[in-house]
């Protein structure tokens, strides 16, 4: 077990030295955001992940007193549900590159009473947790936002607690069958994000299906060794 611990911490340092951004610019619009705007394109009815957001919840399967990383926050939606559904003993880190939808977070937290969430800023090749503090990662409509995907799952790899899950929401992206902006804006699609998720010690366990039209669910399990 050491052995291939230490083995991952090298290849965690040799891909920090290594990775190069995959997508430049695709996060510029999050520099300084218009909250207002984003709540209501994140948080609006033409959004598949906002109007079935219960029910993404309950597919989760989280337990009460769990710590969750909301990566890619952003307006808080899910921040919010999932630090009702692991109640007052859980924790949720919302972790975000803007601070300005961080604020906003906490703020939202707090009108509603949720003491259990943590905002995080993050940086853009790693979610900056703490090691082994979480039980399951949540990222939403974000995956492809990761300029440094190796990087940032690797650092979510550290962060996860023994057997800890990874839960990806993403745009379906085939052509012929999404939008111009989906095959413009998502650089890849589900098979191709899955095989670099494995590549960094993660193995997918479940497939959630006929719950999302516009997108997948997907589960990986924190493993030992990279492929």
């Amino acid at each position: 077990m050491c052995g291939a611990v230490a083995a991952l911490a090298v290849a965690c340092a040799f891909v920090v030295a290594q990775e190069k951004s995959v997508r430049p610019g695709i996060n510029d619009p999050f520099q300084n955001p218009d909250v207002a705007k984003y709540a209501k394109t994140f948080e609006g009815e033409s959004r598949e992940v906002y109007v079935l957001r219960d029910k993404v919840v309950a597919a989760c399967g989280l337990k009460k007193g769990a710590v969750v990383a909301d990566i890619g926050a952003g307006t808080g939606l899910y921040t919010r549900l999932f630090a009702k559904a692991v109640g007052p003993d859980g924790q949720v880190f919302a972790v975000d590159i803007a601070p300005k939808f961080l604020e906003h977070v906490q703020k939202t937290s707090r009108d509603a009473e949720l003491k259990n969430v943590t905002p995080v800023l993050c940086n853009f090749d790693s979610v900056d947790l703490p090691p082994k503090s979480v039980d399951v990662a949540f990222v939403c409509d974000t995956y492809h936002h990761f300029e440094f995907p190796e990087k940032t799952m690797l650092s979510l790899h550290r962060a996860l607690k023994p057997g800890g899950r990874v839960i990806v929401i993403d745009f379906v992206r085939e052509k012929g069958k999404s939008s111009d902006w989906t095959l413009n804006h998502v650089r890849a699609g589900q098979e191709v994000f899955e095989k670099e998720i494995a590549s960094c010690a993660f193995k997918k366990v479940d497939e959630v299906k006929e719950l999302l039209k516009d997108n997948y669910m997907v589960v990986f399990e924190k493993v030992d060794k990279r492929p």
